[in-house]
C-alpha cells in the first residue's frame, strides 16, 4: 500500500480544521496510510531583517528535511509552483505508484516559506492556488485533493 504523508510547519489550532482534516484521514485510510507531521515552526517578530526571514526558513526547512528520506517522492506546496488540475495531478500520482515509488510526502513550508535545500529536494513544486490561503488551511485543502486523487485514480464517482 502506498503511504502519503504531509510535513507541515506549525501546530494545527483550530478545531474546525482538525475535524476536518481528521474526517479526510479516515476516507483517504481505504486507499493508501495517511499520515500527517507537523514540525515546530519559529516565532515570526512583527518587524524582522531578510537575515532573521532567513534564519527562520532555514531552521523550519532543517526541521522538515529531517523528516524525508532519500526514497521519497517529495512534492512541495510553494506560490511558485507549477498549478495542477486534480486529474493532472492524479496522473502524476499515478504514474508515481506504477513505477513503485510507495512513499510521496506534501510538504508546507511555515509562513516565510523554505530554504533552497527544500526547493532542491523537492521532485515536484506544485501551487494549490493563487490566492494566500492560511497555511493551516492548506492541510485541509490538501487533504481533500489527495482523496479526490485516489477517487479518481479508482474511477470512483466524486463531485466535480
Amino acid at each position: 500500500m502506498v503511504t502519503i504523508q504531509i510535513i507541515a510547519a506549525g501546530k494545527l489550532k483550530e478545531p474546525y480544521l482538525k475535524e476536518g482534516l481528521a474526517e479526510y484521514k479516515k476516507r483517504i485510510s481505504g486507499y493508501a496510510d495517511f499520515i500527517i507531521v507537523e514540525v515546530a515552526d519559529e516565532p515570526i517578530p512583527q518587524r524582522f531583517t531578510e537575515a532573521e526571514a532567513i534564519r527562520i526558513k532555514k531552521a523550519e526547512s532543517r526541521r522538515i528535511l529531517e523528516k524525508i528520506r532519500d526514497s521519497d517522492v517529495v512534492i512541495l506546496l510553494d506560490l511558485s509552483g507549477k498549478p495542477y488540475t486534480s486529474e493532472e495531478l492524479a496522473q502524476i500520482v499515478s504514474s508515481m505508484v506504477i513505477s513503485g515509488k510507495n512513499k510521496i510526502v506534501f510538504v508546507i513550508g511555515g509562513t516565510l516559506g523554505v530554504s533552497p535545500e527544500v526547493m532542491q529536494r523537492a521532485d515536484r513544486i506544485m501551487t494549490l492556488s493563487t490566492l494566500t490561503l492560511p497555511h493551516q488551511m492548506v492541510r485541509l485543502v490538501l487533504a481533500e485533493q489527495i482523496y479526490r486523487i485516489f477517487r479518481i485514480m479508482k474511477n470512483e464517482p466524486y463531485h466535480r
